[in-house]
Protein backbone atom coordinates (compact mmCIF):
# COMPACT_ATOMS: atom_id res chain seq x y z
CA UNK A 1 0.00 0.00 0.00
CA UNK A 2 1.74 3.03 -0.82
CA UNK A 3 -0.39 5.68 2.05
CA UNK A 4 1.22 5.74 4.86
CA UNK A 5 0.13 7.74 8.23
CA UNK A 6 2.71 8.75 10.57
CA UNK A 7 2.26 9.65 14.28
CA UNK A 8 4.95 11.41 16.24
CA UNK A 9 4.96 10.68 20.34
CA UNK A 10 5.76 13.94 21.94
CA UNK A 11 6.71 12.32 25.58
CA UNK A 12 6.76 16.07 26.96
CA UNK A 13 3.71 17.11 30.17
CA UNK A 14 3.91 20.05 32.27
CA UNK A 15 2.63 18.16 35.18
CA UNK A 16 1.73 14.26 34.77
CA UNK A 17 -1.97 13.66 35.55
CA UNK A 18 -2.88 10.92 38.05
CA UNK A 19 -4.71 8.53 35.50
CA UNK A 20 -2.59 8.53 33.02
CA UNK A 21 0.07 5.55 31.56
CA UNK A 22 1.42 6.97 28.29
CA UNK A 23 4.96 7.11 28.42
CA UNK A 24 5.98 11.04 29.32
CA UNK A 25 8.48 13.17 31.00
CA UNK A 26 8.72 16.70 32.81
CA UNK A 27 9.07 19.50 30.03
CA UNK A 28 12.84 20.74 29.72
CA UNK A 29 13.42 23.30 26.91
CA UNK A 30 17.30 21.38 26.32
CA UNK A 31 15.48 18.06 26.24
CA UNK A 32 12.62 19.02 23.80
CA UNK A 33 15.38 20.57 21.43
CA UNK A 34 17.46 17.48 21.48
CA UNK A 35 13.98 15.36 21.06
CA UNK A 36 13.28 17.48 18.02
CA UNK A 37 16.62 16.85 16.38
CA UNK A 38 16.11 13.40 16.44
CA UNK A 39 12.94 13.37 15.00
CA UNK A 40 14.02 15.13 11.94
CA UNK A 41 17.02 12.47 11.75
CA UNK A 42 14.35 9.65 11.97
CA UNK A 43 12.00 11.06 9.37
CA UNK A 44 15.02 11.56 7.06
CA UNK A 45 16.10 8.13 8.25
CA UNK A 46 12.66 6.34 7.05
CA UNK A 47 12.34 8.52 3.97
CA UNK A 48 10.41 7.23 0.80
CA UNK A 49 10.25 10.27 -1.32
CA UNK A 50 7.74 8.19 -3.69
CA UNK A 51 5.14 7.49 -0.86
CA UNK A 52 2.44 9.49 0.41
CA UNK A 53 1.79 10.63 3.49
CA UNK A 54 -1.95 11.42 4.12
CA UNK A 55 -2.44 11.77 7.88
CA UNK A 56 0.52 13.09 10.39
CA UNK A 57 -0.68 12.95 14.02
CA UNK A 58 1.13 14.55 16.93
CA UNK A 59 0.36 12.37 20.35
CA UNK A 60 1.82 12.52 23.73
CA UNK A 61 2.37 14.16 26.43
CA UNK A 62 1.44 17.23 25.51
CA UNK A 63 2.09 18.12 22.02
CA UNK A 64 1.19 21.48 22.20
CA UNK A 65 4.35 22.57 24.49
CA UNK A 66 6.67 22.45 21.38
CA UNK A 67 7.08 25.73 19.64
CA UNK A 68 5.24 26.42 16.70
CA UNK A 69 8.68 26.41 14.99
CA UNK A 70 9.36 23.20 16.03
CA UNK A 71 6.12 21.72 15.19
CA UNK A 72 6.76 23.35 11.50
CA UNK A 73 10.26 22.21 11.56
CA UNK A 74 8.80 18.59 11.51
CA UNK A 75 5.57 19.38 9.26
CA UNK A 76 8.51 20.80 6.43
CA UNK A 77 10.87 17.60 6.87
CA UNK A 78 8.20 14.98 6.38
CA UNK A 79 7.42 17.16 3.16
CA UNK A 80 10.93 16.96 2.37
CA UNK A 81 11.17 13.37 2.97
CA UNK A 82 8.34 11.98 2.23
CA UNK A 83 4.93 12.86 -0.30
CA UNK A 84 2.72 14.77 2.07
CA UNK A 85 -0.72 15.34 0.50
CA UNK A 86 -1.93 18.34 0.01
CA UNK A 87 -5.31 17.10 1.50
CA UNK A 88 -3.13 15.58 4.40
CA UNK A 89 -5.22 15.31 8.12
CA UNK A 90 -2.45 16.53 10.05
CA UNK A 91 -3.24 16.81 13.96
CA UNK A 92 -2.09 18.32 17.58
CA UNK A 93 -3.59 17.13 20.71
CA UNK A 94 -3.04 20.19 23.08
CA UNK A 95 -3.74 21.19 26.64
CA UNK A 96 -6.64 23.43 26.70
CA UNK A 97 -3.79 25.57 28.48
CA UNK A 98 -0.92 26.15 25.91
CA UNK A 99 -3.39 27.43 23.60
CA UNK A 100 -3.83 31.36 22.99
CA UNK A 101 -5.65 33.01 19.78
CA UNK A 102 -1.68 34.20 18.88
CA UNK A 103 -0.37 30.60 19.02
CA UNK A 104 -3.35 29.14 17.50
CA UNK A 105 -3.12 31.27 14.68
CA UNK A 106 0.68 30.65 14.09
CA UNK A 107 0.11 26.26 14.42
CA UNK A 108 -2.52 27.08 11.67
CA UNK A 109 -0.54 28.45 9.49
CA UNK A 110 2.51 26.08 9.68
CA UNK A 111 -0.06 23.74 8.15
CA UNK A 112 -1.91 22.07 11.23
CA UNK A 113 -5.87 21.47 9.97
CA UNK A 114 -6.98 19.47 13.04
CA UNK A 115 -6.84 19.63 16.67
CA UNK A 116 -7.60 17.26 19.42
CA UNK A 117 -8.49 19.25 23.27
CA UNK A 118 -7.97 17.45 26.18
CA UNK A 119 -11.12 18.58 27.76
CA UNK A 120 -12.10 15.49 29.54
CA UNK A 121 -14.89 17.54 31.83
CA UNK A 122 -16.86 20.70 31.75
CA UNK A 123 -17.45 20.73 35.48
CA UNK A 124 -14.87 22.17 37.41
CA UNK A 125 -15.02 20.11 40.39
CA UNK A 126 -14.75 16.78 38.03
CA UNK A 127 -11.52 18.42 36.60
CA UNK A 128 -10.19 19.06 39.91
CA UNK A 129 -10.72 15.43 40.98
CA UNK A 130 -8.97 14.46 37.73
CA UNK A 131 -6.32 16.56 38.52
CA UNK A 132 -6.50 18.66 35.51
CA UNK A 133 -5.33 22.33 35.70
CA UNK A 134 -7.80 24.18 33.80
CA UNK A 135 -10.49 25.16 34.71
CA UNK A 136 -13.91 24.38 32.15
CA UNK A 137 -14.27 28.11 31.35
CA UNK A 138 -10.28 27.96 30.06
CA UNK A 139 -11.39 24.84 27.89
CA UNK A 140 -14.35 26.80 26.52
CA UNK A 141 -11.86 29.55 25.34
CA UNK A 142 -9.53 27.59 24.13
CA UNK A 143 -12.09 25.85 21.98
CA UNK A 144 -13.90 28.97 20.33
CA UNK A 145 -9.81 30.59 19.94
CA UNK A 146 -9.06 27.63 18.01
CA UNK A 147 -12.43 28.15 15.67
CA UNK A 148 -12.05 31.67 15.41
CA UNK A 149 -8.26 30.91 14.17
CA UNK A 150 -9.48 28.80 11.23
CA UNK A 151 -9.58 25.32 12.86
CA UNK A 152 -12.48 23.85 11.48
CA UNK A 153 -11.83 20.29 12.65
CA UNK A 154 -11.58 20.00 16.38
CA UNK A 155 -12.26 16.94 18.57
CA UNK A 156 -12.33 16.97 22.29
CA UNK A 157 -11.62 14.77 24.70
CA UNK A 158 -14.27 13.20 27.33
CA UNK A 159 -13.69 11.01 30.54
CA UNK A 160 -16.88 8.91 31.59
CA UNK A 161 -18.09 7.08 34.50
CA UNK A 162 -15.65 8.91 37.04
CA UNK A 163 -16.56 8.79 40.24
CA UNK A 164 -19.66 10.47 41.88
CA UNK A 165 -20.93 11.00 38.32
CA UNK A 166 -24.63 10.38 37.56
CA UNK A 167 -25.99 10.14 34.17
CA UNK A 168 -27.67 13.71 34.86
CA UNK A 169 -23.88 15.17 35.71
CA UNK A 170 -22.81 13.39 32.98
CA UNK A 171 -24.97 14.77 30.68
CA UNK A 172 -24.59 18.35 31.85
CA UNK A 173 -20.84 18.16 30.67
CA UNK A 174 -21.13 16.33 26.96
CA UNK A 175 -24.37 18.59 26.25
CA UNK A 176 -21.71 21.51 27.17
CA UNK A 177 -19.39 20.19 25.36
CA UNK A 178 -21.46 18.89 22.14
CA UNK A 179 -22.89 22.73 22.17
CA UNK A 180 -19.37 24.25 21.51
CA UNK A 181 -17.96 24.74 17.91
CA UNK A 182 -15.99 20.88 17.45
CA UNK A 183 -16.43 17.85 15.14
CA UNK A 184 -15.75 15.29 17.01
CA UNK A 185 -15.59 14.06 20.88
CA UNK A 186 -13.46 10.79 21.81
CA UNK A 187 -15.45 9.65 24.87
CA UNK A 188 -13.25 7.05 27.30
CA UNK A 189 -14.25 5.02 30.52
CA UNK A 190 -11.87 6.31 32.82
CA UNK A 191 -10.22 3.22 34.11
CA UNK A 192 -7.62 3.71 37.33
CA UNK A 193 -4.20 2.08 35.26
CA UNK A 194 -1.57 0.10 37.19
CA UNK A 195 1.35 2.26 38.10
CA UNK A 196 -0.68 5.24 38.29
CA UNK A 197 -1.26 6.64 41.58
CA UNK A 198 -5.05 6.69 40.63
CA UNK A 199 -4.65 3.04 40.85
CA UNK A 200 -2.72 3.37 44.57
CA UNK A 201 -5.19 5.16 46.36
CA UNK A 202 -8.58 5.20 47.60
CA UNK A 203 -9.63 6.36 44.28
CA UNK A 204 -9.62 3.16 43.25
CA UNK A 205 -12.80 2.17 45.38
CA UNK A 206 -14.79 5.26 44.49
CA UNK A 207 -14.82 4.41 41.16
CA UNK A 208 -18.56 3.24 39.54
CA UNK A 209 -19.46 -0.48 39.35
CA UNK A 210 -19.77 -2.17 35.91
CA UNK A 211 -23.88 -1.59 35.92
CA UNK A 212 -23.62 2.17 36.55
CA UNK A 213 -20.24 2.45 33.97
CA UNK A 214 -22.77 0.60 31.61
CA UNK A 215 -25.22 3.10 31.86
CA UNK A 216 -23.05 5.90 31.68
CA UNK A 217 -21.92 4.65 28.44
CA UNK A 218 -24.92 4.00 26.74
CA UNK A 219 -26.40 7.65 28.16
CA UNK A 220 -23.12 9.16 26.22
CA UNK A 221 -23.86 7.23 23.63
CA UNK A 222 -27.45 8.87 23.55
CA UNK A 223 -25.92 12.29 24.22
CA UNK A 224 -24.02 12.47 21.55
CA UNK A 225 -26.34 10.80 18.62
CA UNK A 226 -29.24 13.64 20.16
CA UNK A 227 -26.62 16.41 19.65
CA UNK A 228 -25.34 15.55 16.05
CA UNK A 229 -22.21 13.58 16.72
CA UNK A 230 -22.80 9.54 15.19
CA UNK A 231 -20.97 6.92 17.02
CA UNK A 232 -17.81 5.62 14.79
CA UNK A 233 -16.31 3.18 17.13
CA UNK A 234 -16.24 1.76 20.92
CA UNK A 235 -15.19 5.57 22.40
CA UNK A 236 -15.12 7.47 19.39
CA UNK A 237 -18.43 10.37 17.52
CA UNK A 238 -17.67 12.20 14.76
CA UNK A 239 -20.10 14.47 12.78
CA UNK A 240 -20.65 13.33 8.84
CA UNK A 241 -17.54 13.41 7.45
CA UNK A 242 -15.31 13.89 10.74
CA UNK A 243 -14.16 10.77 11.74
CA UNK A 244 -10.33 10.82 12.95
CA UNK A 245 -8.79 9.48 9.87
CA UNK A 246 -5.51 8.67 11.64
CA UNK A 247 -6.90 6.54 13.94
CA UNK A 248 -8.88 4.52 11.28
CA UNK A 249 -5.93 3.43 9.98
CA UNK A 250 -5.06 1.25 13.49
CA UNK A 251 -8.53 -0.10 13.32
CA UNK A 252 -8.23 -0.94 9.49
CA UNK A 253 -5.15 -1.99 9.83
CA UNK A 254 -2.91 0.17 7.30
CA UNK A 255 -0.22 1.29 7.08
CA UNK A 256 1.44 3.81 10.07
CA UNK A 257 4.61 4.70 11.05
CA UNK A 258 5.73 5.98 14.84
CA UNK A 259 8.42 8.09 15.62
CA UNK A 260 9.45 9.06 19.32
CA UNK A 261 9.92 6.76 22.61
CA UNK A 262 7.00 4.64 23.59
CA UNK A 263 5.83 5.01 19.56
CA UNK A 264 4.52 2.11 17.91
CA UNK A 265 4.26 1.00 14.10
CA UNK A 266 2.65 -1.35 12.19
CA UNK A 267 4.97 -0.50 9.04
CA UNK A 268 7.67 -2.72 6.51
CA UNK A 269 5.13 -5.80 6.89
CA UNK A 270 5.47 -5.77 10.54
CA UNK A 271 5.03 -4.29 14.04
CA UNK A 272 7.79 -2.74 16.20
CA UNK A 273 7.92 -0.21 19.34
CA UNK A 274 10.48 2.29 20.55
CA UNK A 275 11.84 1.44 23.73
CA UNK A 276 9.85 4.03 26.61
CA UNK A 277 13.54 6.05 26.83
CA UNK A 278 14.17 10.10 25.66
CA UNK A 279 17.40 9.54 26.29
CA UNK A 280 17.80 6.50 24.58
CA UNK A 281 16.34 8.17 21.92
CA UNK A 282 18.07 10.86 21.38
CA UNK A 283 20.68 9.68 21.85
CA UNK A 284 20.72 7.32 19.11
CA UNK A 285 21.22 8.40 15.02
CA UNK A 286 18.30 5.95 14.68
CA UNK A 287 15.57 4.57 17.17
CA UNK A 288 15.70 1.13 18.36
CA UNK A 289 12.72 -0.99 17.04
CA UNK A 290 11.10 -4.02 18.80
CA UNK A 291 9.49 -5.98 16.51
CA UNK A 292 6.24 -7.39 18.43
CA UNK A 293 4.54 -8.82 15.64
CA UNK A 294 6.72 -10.29 11.93
CA UNK A 295 3.21 -11.11 10.31
CA UNK A 296 1.09 -8.27 11.49
CA UNK A 297 -2.84 -7.81 10.27
CA UNK A 298 -3.41 -12.03 9.77
CA UNK A 299 -7.29 -12.74 9.82
CA UNK A 300 -8.06 -12.69 13.61
CA UNK A 301 -6.53 -9.39 14.26
CA UNK A 302 -7.97 -7.76 11.39
CA UNK A 303 -11.50 -8.42 12.69
CA UNK A 304 -10.79 -7.71 15.82
CA UNK A 305 -9.55 -4.24 14.68
CA UNK A 306 -12.37 -3.60 12.42
CA UNK A 307 -15.43 -4.79 14.95
CA UNK A 308 -14.22 -1.65 16.99
CA UNK A 309 -16.07 0.07 14.36
CA UNK A 310 -19.42 0.51 13.35
CA UNK A 311 -19.33 -0.48 10.03
CA UNK A 312 -17.79 -4.06 11.38
CA UNK A 313 -17.12 -6.55 9.38
CA UNK A 314 -18.10 -7.72 5.76
CA UNK A 315 -17.99 -11.79 5.47
CA UNK A 316 -17.45 -12.05 1.75
CA UNK A 317 -13.46 -10.10 3.16
CA UNK A 318 -13.51 -13.67 4.93
CA UNK A 319 -14.74 -16.76 3.02
CA UNK A 320 -12.66 -18.98 4.66
CA UNK A 321 -14.00 -17.84 8.04
CA UNK A 322 -17.69 -17.04 7.05
CA UNK A 323 -19.30 -20.23 7.86
CA UNK A 324 -17.73 -20.15 11.64
CA UNK A 325 -19.04 -16.39 12.12
CA UNK A 326 -22.54 -17.59 10.78
CA UNK A 327 -23.22 -20.12 13.41
CA UNK A 328 -22.34 -17.73 16.22
CA UNK A 329 -23.86 -14.51 14.73
CA UNK A 330 -27.36 -15.37 15.21
CA UNK A 331 -27.26 -16.08 19.08
CA UNK A 332 -25.39 -12.97 19.97
CA UNK A 333 -27.54 -10.90 17.57
CA UNK A 334 -30.70 -12.25 19.44
CA UNK A 335 -29.33 -10.64 22.65
CA UNK A 336 -28.64 -7.30 21.66
CA UNK A 337 -24.79 -7.66 20.94
CA UNK A 338 -24.48 -7.90 17.09
CA UNK A 339 -26.21 -6.42 14.01
CA UNK A 340 -26.39 -9.31 11.20
CA UNK A 341 -27.82 -9.63 8.45
CA UNK A 342 -26.44 -12.42 7.15
CA UNK A 343 -23.33 -10.64 4.99
CA UNK A 344 -22.52 -7.59 7.58
CA UNK A 345 -21.97 -8.18 11.15
CA UNK A 346 -21.42 -5.14 13.64
CA UNK A 347 -21.54 -4.47 16.98
CA UNK A 348 -23.62 -2.74 18.79
CA UNK A 349 -23.30 -0.14 21.77
CA UNK A 350 -24.44 -2.81 23.95
CA UNK A 351 -21.65 -4.85 22.46
CA UNK A 352 -19.42 -2.57 22.35
CA UNK A 353 -19.78 -2.99 26.53
CA UNK A 354 -18.47 -6.28 26.49
CA UNK A 355 -16.80 -6.41 23.08
CA UNK A 356 -13.61 -8.23 24.27
CA UNK A 357 -15.94 -11.37 25.29
CA UNK A 358 -18.03 -10.75 22.19
CA UNK A 359 -15.17 -10.80 19.24
CA UNK A 360 -13.79 -13.55 21.55
CA UNK A 361 -16.44 -15.76 20.69
CA UNK A 362 -16.54 -14.50 17.20
CA UNK A 363 -13.46 -14.94 15.82
CA UNK A 364 -11.41 -17.08 18.05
Amino acid sequence: MNDLGIYIHVPFCGRKCPYCDFYSVPYCAGTVSAYTDAVLRNIRHYSEPERTVSTLYFGGGTPSLLTPEQLGSIISEVRNSFRLSDSAEITLEANPNTLTPEKLSILRNSGINRLSVGVQSLLDDELKMLGRTHSAERAEKAVRDAAAAGFGNISCDLMIALPGQSPEKLRRSAERLAALPIQHISAYILKAEEGTPFAESEFLKELPDDDLSAELYLETVRIMAENGFEQYEISNFARKDFESRHNCRYWKCQDYLGIGPAAHSCYGGKRFAVPRDIGQFTGQDFQTEEVTDDAPCGFEETAMLRLRLTEGIDLDDFPEHRRSIEKKAPALAEAGYVRFDGRKLSLTPEGFLVSNAVIGQLIF
